[in-house]
């Protein structure tokens, strides 16, 4: 039998991507607000040439969330940014930008770059970082180097920027841990609430849901199915007769033989009581039928016991193809009331009828 679907977490991961978008959004809206700003202020004070890399910086951010909303590509919008974030900051510390006070900008970049990226991808970049800015503070005389820090000033920045780096890590992955296991535990739910607690089989809500997608495909691109619905044969008298841990017993070993015989593209789920049903994927009546009569000659045959006594074990079952039903209610309908017919012809049958190997072809009558 085929494995209990997952949870589908494409929902929640393109909700979680547009989440993230329209934070980056926002950010790039802001940064480009106070890079205008700034540059504007740069440029009263006579700073032209910094005003206008800063508005360049600003134009490169907008030109930034014009390709997003063009494209809707995500990966890009995250890259691009970091990537003109990061010269940004590189200009700042070189330059030291209004007053020495460039390198202070780069605090606001550990909590970014952990949230776009992964913890190891955003440690591996702050310290990349980390490096050049202390290259910078070291070797003064460099070419691209225009600015000149005290030492108490280098001492107290990369102090509180490891410290800051570290604090963020430690948050984002806590909040990735807690993240992971509220997803763990909403799959351990889900799966709860779609598997029968005594079989371990799909439940009837689950097998609703694969009826409902089957006959959706079916109506789409014509793939035909069709179900079984079994019934335990005169289980009452087993839960009578040797007690109800006996009967949970059998349900139990019933489900397992029945998972051991019906193909890996099948499902067969708890239907509800003594009462299962099997989804046939692309097949047929005939195959159906085939296969319902299998499984009935197998458990037929089974030897189904509990604490040592033997229990006799037959079903019933009702076919039904969607290809005689415009409906999932209608072919529900036609299952029943065939595995009604079944047990009224005597039980230990499949209805419609279907012949056994062992049954003796009728002889013609004579003319």
């Amino acid at each position: 039998m085929s494995e209990l679907l997952p949870i589908d977490h494409r929902y929640a991961g393109e909700h979680e991507e547009a989440q993230v978008s329209r934070v980056l959004t926002w950010l790039s809206v802001m940064a480009t607000a106070f890079l205008i700003g700034i540059g504007a202020k740069s440029w009263a004070s006579d700073h032209m040439v910094h005003a206008w890399v800063l508005w360049s910086f600003a134009i490169a951010l907008s030109i930034n969330m014009a390709y997003f909303a063009r494209t809707g590509n995500l990966a890009f919008q995250k890259f691009s940014l970091l990537l003109i974030v990061s010269i940004l900051f590189a200009y700042l510390v070189a330059t030291g930008g209004e007053s020495n006070t460039g390198p202070l900008w780069l605090y606001a970049f550990p909590p970014l770059l952990f949230y776009v990226t992964s913890l190891r991808v955003g440690t591996v970049v702050l310290v990349l970082c980390t490096v050049i800015a202390f290259i910078v503070f070291s070797f003064p005389e460099l070419p691209f180097v225009t600015a000149e820090y005290h030492t108490d000033f280098k001492i107290r920045f990369f102090s509180t920027l490891i410290f800051e780096s570290m604090f963020c890590y430690i948050l984002e992955a806590s909040r990735l841990k807690a993240r992971n296991e509220l997803v763990k535990q909403a799959d351990s739910l889900e799966k709860a609430a779609r598997t029968d607690e005594l079989t371990r089989l799909p439940n009837r809500r689950d097998m609703q849901s694969r009826l409902q997608m089957e006959f959706s495909r079916y109506q789409r691109a014509g793939h035909h199915f069709s179900i079984a619905l079994l019934d335990l044969d005169l289980f009452k008298n087993i839960n009578d007769s040797a007690g109800h841990d006996a009967g949970d017993d059998v349900l139990k070993q019933f489900a397992t033989l029945a998972q051991s015989i019906v193909r890996q593209t099948d499902v067969i789920a708890r239907w509800g009581g003594e009462e299962f049903l099997i989804l046939l994927p692309d097949t047929s009546l005939l195959q159906a039928l085939s296969l319902a009569e299998r499984l009935r000659s197998e458990v037929a045959s089974y030897p189904f016991e509990f604490r040592g006594k033997e229990l006799p074990v037959t079903i019933s079952a009702g076919v039904c193809t969607i290809a005689k039903a415009g409906t999932l209610e209608e072919l529900l309908r036609q299952a029943d009331a065939n595995l009604y017919n079944a047990k009224e012809s005597g039980r230990n049958r499949i209805a419609p009828r279907v012949r056994t190997r062992d049954e003796p072809v009728a002889e013609p009558a004579d003319a």
